[in-house]
């Protein structure tokens, strides 16, 4: 193993982030109308902020799963589309030659999938502040979840991309895996109006433990655990990194 190139890994982290913000309208702007539109169907045409869930409106116990899920949608499309067009236009191979190693390619690209989601997150808090009086309980799990929830989309989006040969692949992952996940996963509603044997099904999916731990950050009610959150959070972050790492380390789909 050589030396560590932590020009280069500053370099590639530097590219991802100028790609995405060059386009700020579509990164940044966008994710956060569609958020605001996602609030104002909940809580105006479907009346929910006449509701209580979780000891606060409805409307409150929405805010943090709506900034959640639009942070981790992002991250993912941040470092998948880098990796599907880089292959469909025939460049990747200026991702192969540097001297960078399997991890520092992973680790400037995860840094700019993450960096896109926080941004996102940062703006639709912003967005929502307006409209919604927002009140931090737990900053720590608030900064945490946030973190690894970017984190781990990055990271699967790296998986996502490395195995899709064009955009249709990665639209499925999309459609098929974060879609279905993301809306399935207390989002917008909690798990305990759930029958007993849909409660345990939720709780097999790691979406529900990143949006449940964030939005005890917020109000300070929380569907499951917090202390398996934090477990499943971090295994599954490590269990991602090394699966990317091997892909890129083998050349899995990018090499000839």
């Amino acid at each position: 193993m050589g030396r560590f190139n932590g020009r280069g890994l500053w370099t590639l982290y530097t590219k991802e982030v100028r790609r995405f913000l060059n386009v700020f309208t579509q990164t940044l702007i966008a994710p956060v109308v569609t958020t605001l539109l996602f609030l104002a169907i909940f809580s105006l045409a479907l009346g929910g902020g006449n509701r209580q869930l979780g000891g606060v409106s409805f409307t409150n116990f929405l805010v943090p799963g709506l900034i959640m899920m639009a942070m981790v949608q992002n991250a993912f499309a941040n470092t998948s589309s880098t990796l599907v067009i880089s292959k469909i236009q025939g460049n990747i191979v200026d991702l192969l030659m540097p001297p960078l190693s399997a991890i520092e390619v992973t680790l400037g690209m995860v840094g700019g999938g993450v960096t896109r989601g926080l941004l996102v997150g940062l703006c639709v808090t912003a967005g929502m502040w307006v409209f919604v009086p927002i009140s931090i309980h737990a900053p720590v799990f608030v900064v945490f979840h946030a973190v690894m929830a970017t984190l781990m989309l990055a990271l699967l989006g790296m998986v996502g991309g490395i195995w899709a040969e064009k955009f249709d692949h990665i639209a499925a992952v999309t459609n098929f895996v974060i879609t279905p996940f993301s809306f399935l996963s207390g989002t917008f509603y909690s798990i305990d109006r759930l029958p007993g044997q849909w409660q345990l099904v939720a709780q097999f999916n790691p979406f529900f433990y990143m949006i449940d731990g964030f939005r005890y950050g917020f109000i300070g009610h929380a569907d499951g655990s917090l202390a398996i959150g934090v477990v499943v959070m971090l295994a599954m972050n490590v269990a991602l990194f090394w699966l990317t790492y091997r892909m890129l380390a083998t050349g899995y789909r990018l090499k000839p």
